[in-house]
């Protein structure tokens, strides 16, 4: 004969002292979805499953899952001109600002002679 699974998540939330909507916000899903729990209508052959893998490996449930920091992202240089970032982009303005800017030192040369 085949066994249903009975949930223990009520029994077990109750002796925590918590209410349907605590465990619910605990958890990270709705309160209608803890009631589905509790009543065995859903989510219970998830655990069904879980509860196998532990088995089957001999470990606890939270031996299946390691939490690592994720990489962080590598830093982008940041230009260090505008006409670097002409440069970088491809733009044409990259040759008017070298020249607008040979033309501002060859102003202020000739200013200070």
């Amino acid at each position: 004969m085949k066994q249903k699974p009975k949930p223990r998540i009520a029994l077990l939330r109750e002796r925590a002292g918590l209410t349907q909507l605590e465990l619910s916000r605990l958890v990270g899903v709705t309160e209608s979805t803890i009631q589905n729990w509790e009543s065995g209508r859903t989510g219970t052959d998830h655990i069904e499953r879980i509860i196998r893998f532990c088995k089957a490996l001999d470990c606890k449930v939270e031996d299946l899952i390691e939490y690592v920091n994720e990489p962080l992202e590598e830093p982008v240089a940041k230009p260090s001109s505008i006409n670097e970032i002409h440069q970088i982009l491809g733009t044409e303005a990259a040759a008017s600002t070298i020249n607008s800017e040979s033309e501002v030192t060859q102003k202020r040369q000739a200013t200070s002679s």
